[in-house]
């Protein structure tokens, strides 16, 4: 089943390699032709399953983008931190299970964490669209205050300077409208919004690692305290949930890509260790 032998623990197996350089690459291509105007993200990235922009390909494409080419800033981070992790953990899983094993789990749970965040957005975007026919019904100032409440939009400034109009003068007459019409724009916005990287994937990584070396001590940076495998894991978890729930305002973070990515992980794990349990490890 595996292809690692003992000595012949690789620094950077062939995998793990691979993928580093195809997300760099597609790092420089997209700053690349986002000099020429071009949004690669737009055509690679995921889109909402009902957006005009979504293609069947994205699933497969996103966990190869990172960033944004208008910000090299935020895009070198994305692509830093996912490609530590990638190397950190992964390298010891492709040395255990072999190349061909790891490529599976890692487009697996690249694919999975697409799936549960589109589950995801499904669940929160009906959601949204059916509170907006309701309020096109009864388009009061006390709906629109309720709405805006409800989907955490107060302390966007478009949405709070028509909230403050209309509280000051409560018989507008075309409040209703321009609140109709930013919401529809913002609904626009959100279901045309591109999800990239490779956290999803990299989330079931570490997930393995965790569950195959529970005990291993892992060193944190902030604070520099070591702790063991699953409670590092376990954590993080309990904190992409919270984060999920809690869907902060100006949080654009999938997290519930993270815990599907997670929970494909697991799924496949179990479905190796129930079929091999001689030579899973």
């Amino acid at each position: 089943m595996s292809n690692f032998r003992p000595g012949g623990f690789q620094q950077l197996p062939v995998v793990v390699k691979n993928l580093i350089i195809i997300n760099v690459l597609m790092v420089l291509l997209q700053f690349a032709m986002g000099r020429a105007g071009i949004d690669l993200g737009e055509y690679l990235g995921l889109h909402y399953w009902a957006s005009p922009l979504f293609r069947w390909w994205q699933p497969f494409t996103h966990m190869f983008m990172h960033g944004n080419p208008y910000d090299i800033q935020e895009t070198f981070w994305h692509i830093a931190g996912n490609m530590f992790a990638l190397w950190m953990f992964g390298r010891i899983l492709e040395n255990i299970w072999g190349p061909k094993r790891f490529l599976i789990f890692y487009l697996v749970c690249g694919l999975g964490a697409a799936i549960c965040h589109m589950g995801v957005l499904t669940f929160e975007f009906t959601g949204f669209y059916n509170d907006f026919m309701n309020f096109q019904l009864n388009h009061t100032f006390v709906n629109y205050a309720q709405f805006i409440r409800h989907h955490n939009l107060n302390g966007n400034p478009a949405f709070d300077q028509i909230l403050a109009f209309w509280s000051a003068n409560p018989d507008c007459g075309n409040c209703a409208a321009e609140a109709t019409g930013l919401i529809n724009q913002y609904y626009a916005h959100m279901i045309n919004e591109a999800t990239v990287g490779a956290s999803g994937a990299v989330f079931g990584v570490l997930f393995a690692f965790g569950y195959l070396f529970p005990n291993t001590e892992l060193m944190l940076i902030f604070p520099p305290i070591p702790i063991k495998a699953k409670w590092f894991v376990g954590a993080y978890a309990l904190f992409e949930l919270y984060s999920g729930v809690r869907n902060s305002a100006g949080d654009n973070i999938a997290h519930f890509a993270h815990l599907g990515g997670m929970l494909f992980a697991f799924i496949l794990l179990r479905i190796w260790k129930s079929k091999m349990r001689n030579d899973f490890y």
